[in-house]
């Protein structure tokens, strides 16, 4: 039994009839989008929308953590858990032949549509434990994306984990990899306070799963624990950052992050989330402990021979003419080398640019005090790159940083003073980096040199210009370089307000030309509007208004009303604008004073009654405030933190022992709005 959706064969033989697994509505959306609409046109859908499920079905940043894996052209892929098809796209393009796998027959529909012009792509729809004997065993990569965690699901069984893997292994062909992505239970961003991703609950994993649920996640010695009760001794682990869904750079342990590098970290799409700490600061103190491999986020095992790549970062957050993938790894000598790769057909005459701008700024920058890393252009029949030189040494923002954590401001102006002279010279020629940012100098010794170029254009720029760039995005990057005076650093320029005014809006145009307008993952997470919730300033509130929102009372027996002798009334508010209470007051109370708060408020009296009748609250011989009645009878403004409420006890109906209930409702105000509004108040009740 089978379907065709243009090229792509939809095996059927394992349906069970009827999908036992689904998202509702949502899929049926997609499978919409993906019948009328070409895959160009999604990101204009993604940024309509505004919605996470069709953004992570989706988004082409998906298929970076497949994308990175050198495949040979003619390697036969298994795709286990393929749902709408994410990845498997990128698979069709790097590999021979791709087999799919996937429960629900409306998710494997969408994959279909959405890559029904590949055609060396089948989809078998059906549980794995139906479809998995039919399977062939010459298969040179199987891919567990976001998959492994379902084991039980997939095996029902006392050790699902380790059959699981043991029955994908027997599908291997000799030399063949298991490639698993998958999250870490410890990664930072639990403890930092996001959501476990498939129980949505806090500390779950963290917990170790203490609440059940039929999804487990690993730290990476639980994983390892599973490869060898399974026998696997040969296996690497690469770490996805900042998660391997939206992967922007992978990590290896041969090329691990430097201090700074992990600041792109509120990636809450799908929930809100709490914050409980900065995790780029947390990041640094654990980089340089050398614990990245414990607290990562998302882990990508490779079972079987591992890579030469040892890093690679996407810049596909861009235009298309201008994404490309940057990765170091080694070259057939075994020599460390970086490599820029063109992303999609229209992005290789940008990669073609960067050898030019290489010889370009060797010209500009010839006798003068800075070295351009070398490039060299390679065009092969399937693929093309620009390759350039690893260079050992520290970055200039590393040795800035330096400075401000020493408070040596001195050395820092000495070392901006010397970039501004290297960077500027020959500034008439006609040829200017214009990403001179202090991250593209590598420091070694006395020789600095320029790593990174591909923003070189063919016209002079002036020298102040770069370098206020330079400052603004070292500033934007980290908070902790607030402490640099900008000024002395704009006074060193003799740059003014209206230039500095200017280079900013200079930026913001060169950012819509690298994004091609498009909205960023981070626009995307603020559109999307899942709520950052940040606990310490709850609790600084919550202080706040135990301090404020109490009511205190004060008695006058004929002697006057005095701080010494009055009383806050225990769980008067109810919540946080609900004040409700009941008062014994004696017989010989002649007067009371309610303060309803503690700072400035609006308070309107829902009900008053004293020894079962209700206070006139309009009869001025009984009842006044210091405040300004908003309508007779109905609440007041208090231009005030110390509001005051006065009821004359000697003139109600007084018994030997009396009864005071209150119910009312309290609004704190800012001081400048309750102000205003006393202002607009024309009699004092």
């Amino acid at each position: 039994m089978t379907e065709q959706i243009g090229k792509i064969k939809l095996d059927l033989t394992h349906y069970p009839g009827e999908d036992f697994y689904c998202d509702g509505q949502i899929e049926d959306e997609l499978l919409e989008i993906t019948k009328n609409y070409a895959e160009i046109e999604y990101q204009r859908i993604i940024e309509e929308k505004a919605s996470w499920p069709i953004l992570y079905h989706l988004s082409p940043l998906r298929e970076n953590i497949v994308d990175w894996i050198p495949m040979e052209k003619t390697a036969k892929v298994l795709e286990v858990g393929s749902g709408c098809g994410a990845i498997t796209g990128a698979l069709s393009r790097k590999a021979g032949e791709v087999v799919c796998v996937d429960l629900s027959k409306k998710r494997s529909l969408i994959n279909a549509y959405r890559h029904s012009e590949c055609e060396n792509v089948t989809i078998h729809v059906g549980n794995f434990k139906d479809i998995e004997p039919d399977l062939s065993a010459d298969f040179d990569y199987i891919c567990l994306i976001g998959v492994f965690e379902y084991g039980q699901s997939y095996m029902g069984t006392d050790k699902p984990f380790e059959e699981f893997l043991n029955i994908i292994m027997k599908h291997l062909a000799p030399g063949g990899r298991v490639v698993i992505a998958i999250e870490n239970k410890y990664g930072l961003k639990y403890f930092a306070g996001c959501k476990e991703d498939h129980l949505g609950t806090y500390f779950s994993g963290i917990e170790n799963y203490a609440d059940g649920g039929g999804v487990r996640t690993f730290s990476r010695k639980g994983l390892e624990n599973i490869f060898s009760a399974c026998g696997v001794k040969n296996y690497t682990f690469y770490y996805p950052y900042p998660d391997y869904k939206f992967m922007t750079t992978v990590y290896s342990d041969a090329y691990q992050p430097g201090k700074g590098e992990l600041s792109n970290n509120l990636r809450n799409f799908d929930r809100e989330r709490m914050l409980l700490f900065d995790e780029k600061h947390a990041f640094d103190g654990i980089v340089e402990d050398n614990l990245f491999s414990v607290f990562a986020n998302s882990y990508e095992v490779i079972i079987g021979d591992g890579f030469d790549v040892k890093y690679a970062k996407y810049s596909n957050d861009r235009a298309p003419e201008y994404r490309i993938r940057t990765e170091i790894s080694r070259d057939d000598e075994g020599v460390t080398v970086v490599k820029k790769h063109p992303l999609c057909e229209v992005a290789k005459e940008h990669v073609r640019g960067m050898e030019v701008a290489y010889h370009n700024l060797q010209e500009r920058y010839k006798g003068g005090n800075i070295a351009i890393n070398k490039c060299e252009l390679h065009e092969e029949e399937n693929d093309m790159w620009a390759s350039f030189e690893f260079l050992e040494g520290r970055l200039l923002s590393e040795m800035l940083d330096e400075c401000l954590e020493k408070d040596d401001i001195n050395k820092f102006h000495a070392l901006f003073k010397e970039y501004v002279e290297r960077t500027g010279y020959n500034a008439e020629y006609p040829v200017a980096d214009f990403d001179l940012i202090f991250a593209n100098i590598m420091v070694s010794g006395d020789k600095w040199s320029i790593i990174d170029y591909e923003w070189t254009f063919g016209k002079a720029v002036d020298v102040k210009e770069l370098a206020f760039r330079a400052v603004y995005c070292y500033l934007l990057e980290d908070e902790k370089r607030n402490k640099l005076n900008v000024d002395l650093i704009l006074q060193e320029l003799g740059i003014t307000e209206e230039e500095a005014a200017y280079f900013r809006e200079q930026e913001m145009d060169f950012q819509k030309f690298v994004t091609g307008k498009h909205h960023s993952m981070s626009e995307m997470r603020n559109r999307i509007g899942c709520q950052i919730i940040q606990p310490v300033k709850w609790f600084e509130r919550y202080k706040d208004i135990q301090r404020v929102n109490r009511v205190q009372i004060y008695e006058d027996r004929g002697d006057g009303l005095s701080e010494e002798k009055s009383y806050f009334v225990p769980e008067a508010y109810v919540s946080e604008q609900e004040v409700e209470f009941t008062l014994n007051v004696d017989g010989d109370v002649q007067m009371l004073r309610i303060d309803p708060s503690q700072d400035c408020c609006v308070v309107r009296i829902e009900e008053l009654v004293f020894n079962g009748k209700a206070v006139p609250v309009t009869d001025k011989k009984i009842f006044y405030t210091n405040g300004k009645v908003l309508k007779p009878g109905a609440g007041a403004v208090f231009a005030t933190q110390d509001p005051n409420i006065y009821i004359k006890v000697s003139e109600l109906d007084r018994q030997a022992a009396n009864i005071l209930y209150a119910r009312m409702t309290v609004v704190r105000l800012p001081v400048a709005v309750a102000q205003d509004m006393a202002a607009n108040v024309k009699k004092i009740f």
